[in-house]
């Protein structure tokens, strides 16, 4: 069996185990895109609490977070973690937006995906990751976003060597699936629910919808 027909059959095994995880949640895309920045290094159930307090204070919007001040900003989303370090990344990310697109997000969109990824890796605290869930998420792109889970899962089925970086694995995912949002978002999605479930650090190998490819190495 090769690569790509695993890739796929990976695929197939957790949307029968799981369904479709229907991700990302978020009302907006720029809701989204704050929750991409605000998810580094901490737990979604953070970013909720970080991201109601936004709400609540009525500044998801390009114009109101580029005007609040960013010790306030700060404050508001404190249950996220490095809160200060991120709200400076959250107002980098508006003063591109602005400067870039006259702070308009279609506009950001409608720009060539990568040229996009290159600019928004531009931005100080915008890794691989963070930009590919805003492309993917946000953008409704088919950039496939690599992850700590990916990396497990597909380190301990023997697909990619310990030493893989971030672009080799996503060019894995690109080169074996058809290109599309959709499927990149749930394959994500789903990764993320088999790494949370069974691929922790410890491997808990029985019960995985996975647990049967003979390639598995759960000692990794």
């Amino acid at each position: 069996m090769t690569y790509s027909e695993r890739i796929a059959g990976f695929y197939e095994a957790m949307l029968k185990r799981y369904g479709p995880q229907g991700w990302w949640p978020a009302e907006t895309e720029l809701e989204c895109i704050l929750g991409a920045i605000l998810t580094q290094n901490t737990s979604w159930k953070n970013v909720e609490k970080a991201i109601g307090n936004l709400k609540r204070a009525g500044l998801i919007s390009v114009d109101k977070l580029a005007s609040i001040p960013t010790e306030t900003l700060a404050k508001l989303i404190r249950p996220s973690g490095y809160f200060n370090q991120k709200a400076r990344r959250i107002k980098s990310f508006i003063q591109f937006v602005i400067d870039s697109y006259n702070g308009d997000l279609k506009k950001m969109f409608d720009e060539d995906t990568d040229k996009l990824r290159e600019k928004l890796l531009g931005i100080k605290g915008v890794g691989p990751e963070t930009a590919d869930s805003i492309l993917l998420y946000a953008g409704k792109k088919p950039v496939f976003v690599v992850d700590a889970y990916t990396y497990r899962v597909l380190l301990r089925h023997g697909l990619i060597s310990e030493d893989a970086g971030y672009e080799d694995i996503q060019k894995l995912f690109l080169r074996s699936l058809p290109k599309d949002q959709s499927l990149f978002s749930e394959y994500h999605a789903l990764l993320v629910r088999v790494g949370k479930e069974h691929c922790r650090k410890k491997a808990v190998c029985r019960g995985c919808p996975l647990e049967y490819d003979p390639h598995r190495v759960a000692s990794i």
